[in-house]
């Protein structure tokens, strides 16, 4: 009898774009592909596994010390976190998937497509880290996932052309916070939702999104689950 080796975890980043007015909160949302090895069918946000051509990306403005200091809490042994690789697979994964660009003009353009052609450099200084998630054994593919929000008035040209994005999310669209849960989600872009909607609700409209008191994490490296809240 053959037993089943559970795969390597990797790193991971999320990128939860918040779109916010008097009126409501939306949230920009897609779905993965009916065959996709990993949350086949299901709604979630921009996203993937972090490459090692993300620790030498550039960007304009890394992220802020509290954010970075928190990403560097709870290691894990065999694949310590590395903020700025981390914030840059969030702001590379969201220009890949949905075409949309958070950055500003640059002399030294980060080389990606929807960067370098425009000479834009990727802007990591208004991520906020939300939450994080590691992937439970018997998965076919594991995560230490990284979740981050962004205000969609951080982006550049229209939040709602998506012509340059892959075809690796179908049916983007921004979906009022209320309605996000009623769609087919995996399980913990559910608890996430519940967690973005008190950050974002805590602030009116018109403010900067706040950086959260703690970091949730579910920590599933071991047989037993774990949470704790990264401070």
């Amino acid at each position: 009898m053959t037993t089943k080796v559970d795969p390597p975890i990797r790193q991971a980043a999320t990128m939860i774009l918040l779109r916010r007015n008097a009126r409501e909160t939306s949230v920009l949302m897609g779905m993965r592909g009916a065959k996709a090895a990993f949350m086949p069918s299901k709604y979630v946000f921009p996203g993937g596994a972090v490459d090692p051509e993300d620790a030498d990306a550039t960007l304009l403005r890394p992220l802020t010390d509290i954010h970075q200091r928190r990403l560097r809490a709870e290691p894990r042994p065999d694949e310590p976190a590395n903020p700025h690789a981390i914030a840059a697979a969030a702001l590379r994964e969201l220009v890949e998937e949905t075409g949309l660009v958070i950055g500003a003009p640059s002399p030294t353009p980060t080389q990606w497509p929807g960067y370098a052609e425009k000479a834009l450099a990727a802007d990591a200084s208004t991520l906020r880290y939300v939450f994080r998630a590691i992937t439970p054994p018997g998965r076919p593919r594991r995560f230490d996932a990284h979740f981050f929000i962004a205000d969609a008035a951080q982006l550049l040209g229209n939040p709602d052309e998506f012509g340059d994005a892959c075809d690796e999310l179908s049916h983007l669209h921004w979906v009022p916070l209320t309605e996000a849960r009623n769609l087919n989600l995996p399980f913990i872009t559910e608890v996430v939702l519940a967690e973005i909607a008190e950050v974002a609700g805590s602030v009116p409209h018109h403010q900067d999104l706040p950086d959260p008191d703690t970091v949730p994490f579910f920590d599933n490296r071991g047989t037993a689950p774990r949470f704790s809240q990264i401070a």
